[in-house]
């Protein structure tokens, strides 16, 4: 009956295939553009990172390649406003920069340009698939002086000692071990390099992005200083996000990451406009 199973079998495919298709669908849209009712359900009670939250939040899960679209949106420019938020930075001509968790090199292309053919950009991501992307962009661009890293969630895969500022665009709240991530980053800073983590603000309900993709200020820097940063400024002039700045202190050791909690929330510096 070999001629009969065989049709049998691709309807059956088929089926599954189409039942498949909506949930498949519904993943590719997963990012964190989705509203809050849309969400999974999770136990905010377990404060261990390693059954999914750390310090009291959910960590989120990283966004598929398959929803690349969605990095490179039309109206991201107003949501973000991309530019502003590099300009703020001061990135210089000739410095080591990273995007970490850069995606399809939505930023790391235009990090490129400010650092001009003398600086170096490291564009690093868990995908592959998302750096193939990441490679194409490039290349079409003419732009040499990005290098796509693959890396883990345990490893930055950056060189030590030797990158300028570090920077997370809503990245963070994705990673799975965030003190295996900080050290890494710590290390692959110059001392006085600058962390900057830019996160949707959860202080703001009206913030239209899924809990677990926002984070607070006092949540941010009660997870990063005890890891051996220093907060340098919170800039809130973007619509939706934070940019968190902390640096790696200029008398740092790495083997001596300090492990005292960070200042309490009501002495953080007030955010400039």
């Amino acid at each position: 009956m070999p001629r009969l199973a065989s049709p049998l079998r691709l309807s059956l495919v088929l089926m599954l295939l189409l039942l498949a298709g909506p949930a498949l669908a519904q993943q590719a849209r997963k990012p964190a553009n989705l509203p809050a009712s849309q969400d999974h359900d999770h136990d905010h009670d377990d404060h261990h990172h390693h059954d999914g939250t750390y310090r009291g939040r959910v960590i989120a899960e990283v966004m598929s390649y398959l929803g690349a679209n969605w990095l490179m949106r039309p109206t991201r420019v107003q949501e973000e406003r991309p530019d502003e938020m590099l300009d703020s930075l001061k990135i210089e001509p000739g410095m080591t920069v990273a995007d970490v968790g850069a995606g399809v090199g939505y930023h790391a292309l235009k990090m490129a340009e400010r650092v001009g053919p003398e600086g170096l950009v490291y564009a690093t991501d868990v995908q592959p698939q998302m750096l193939r992307m990441l490679n194409q962009r490039a290349r079409r661009a003419q732009i040499s002086n990005v290098k796509p890293v693959l890396v883990t969630q345990d490893d930055p895969g950056l060189p030590a000692g030797e990158v300028d500022l570090i920077l997370m665009v809503d990245v963070y709240h994705e990673v799975s071990d965030p003190e295996a991530t900080l050290r890494g980053l710590r290390a692959a800073l110059k001392p006085g390099g600058r962390l900057v983590l830019v996160e949707f603000r959860a202080e703001d309900p009206n913030v239209p992005i899924k809990p677990e993709h926002k984070m607070t200020i006092a949540q941010a820097r009660a997870e990063v200083e005890p890891n051996g940063f220093r907060l340098k400024e919170v800039l809130d002039f973007l619509p939706w996000q934070h940019i968190i700045i902390f640096e790696k202190p200029e008398d740092a050791a790495d083997a001596d990451v300090p492990t005292a909690e960070p200042a309490a929330a009501e002495t953080e510096p007030a955010p400039k406009p």
